[in-house]
């Protein structure tokens, strides 16, 4: 199933994916937040190929790390962060977080939310 069949533009990395859907929890707050998501149409990671930012377990750093440098210089790298915490993805490189930077990241963000909720 492909994010064009379920009315999703395919912006950049962070379309929907047949594997991903598989590692994602939605509810209707996370469906609201992916259909709505503006900030793809600004994200540098656009042009680029998936496999950049989902790389296997064996890749190379030179690999991670580029994808880290198109988000270091993408003006909506935050709002990227914050889908990817929203939305608990688990695989990729979301907002210049690879998946154990983000598991920390991501318990931090959950208290500040639950002390601010």
């Amino acid at each position: 199933m492909t994010g064009a069949r379920l009315g999703v533009p395919p912006f950049c990395h962070c379309d929907w994916h047949p594997t991903k859907l598989l590692a994602v929890t939605y509810g209707p707050a996370q469906l609201i937040a992916d259909l709505v998501a503006d900030w793809r149409k600004e994200a540098a990671c656009s042009g680029y190929p998936n496999s950049l930012f989902f790389p296997a377990s064996d890749a190379a750093k030179s690999q991670v790390e580029r994808a880290k440098e198109v988000c270091r210089s993408c003006e909506v790298a935050e709002e990227c962060l914050e889908y990817a915490f929203e939305t608990n993805q688990r695989a990729g490189i979301w907002g210049g977080a690879t998946e154990d930077e983000r598991k920390s990241l991501r318990r931090k963000w959950l208290a500040a939310r639950r002390r601010t909720a």
